[in-house]
């Protein structure tokens, strides 16, 4: 398991009373930030965005972010990553990393997702990149999932579409990690592609794959489906 985090910035002073988990309809709406506007109103000011990238790979770890942003902050062009072209994301971490009052990143690598299993691989790097802010955040939105730190919090489906302090993290984990895939993990092992396909099960990928066999850093728990499906021996994955 790695972990790599960013900078963080003194948060801003928590006033009002705090109540129930928010009712956000407007996100359903396209409002990016129904969900902080009603927590704002309830007093929580330091509210996390956490998501993770990299879950579906057959290759490497899987990447996960939190974010603070400045309350009432509205970033233009900010929105679920796998919305946005390559050029646009880059421009929006540069913005995201600029304006964020703290921000973290943190790594699971596949021989802990083989031994744990991704779901848990997944909420483990979610949990080290909330707690790897620097500072304690008020309230946790979360894109789909719980995680164990004692702080409220909330699982909000699709949340990286439906909310911008998610969205900001899923754009600072996608960036990262396909960082780490181009300028990296490439290098390792250039017959791959990984630059090319991320890690994800392209045709590109799983014919690499069957060619040369796993690297130390593919899961190995992924690969029994492909084995099967070219009807080979599983010697030839293992």
């Amino acid at each position: 398991m790695a972990r790599h985090g960013g900078k963080t910035k003194a948060a801003g002073k928590t006033a009002g009373r705090r109540g129930k988990a928010p009712i956000a309809s407007g996100a359903e709406l396209g409002d990016l930030l129904a969900f902080e506007r009603s927590l704002w109103s309830q007093g929580y000011g330091a509210i996390a965005g956490v998501d993770e990238v990299g879950r579906g790979c057959l290759f490497g770890d899987v990447v996960a972010a939190a974010v603070i942003l400045p309350p009432g902050l509205v970033l233009e062009g900010v929105d679920d990553s796998k919305k946005l072209t390559e050029k646009k994301r880059e421009r929006c971490y540069e913005m995201i990393i600029a304006k964020a009052v703290a921000w973290s990143v943190a790594r699971v690598d596949s021989a802990e997702i083989d031994r744990i299993n991704i779901k848990q691989a997944s909420r483990l790097a979610m949990r080290i990149a909330a707690a790897g802010l620097g500072l304690q955040p008020d309230y946790l939105l979360v894109d789909a999932e719980k995680i164990e730190l004692n702080i409220p919090q909330l699982a909000v489906i699709h949340g990286d579409a439906r909310s911008q302090s998610i969205a900001a993290a899923s754009i600072v984990a996608k960036v990262t990690r396909d960082r780490l895939c181009a300028e990296e993990w490439d290098r390792l092992y250039p017959e791959y592609g990984i630059a090319i396909h991320k890690g994800y099960a392209t045709k590109l990928h799983r014919d690499k794959l069957l060619a040369f066999g796993p690297s130390p850093m593919h899961r190995r728990s992924f690969l029994g489906k492909i084995a099967a499906e070219a009807e080979v021996g599983q010697q030839l994955l293992f």
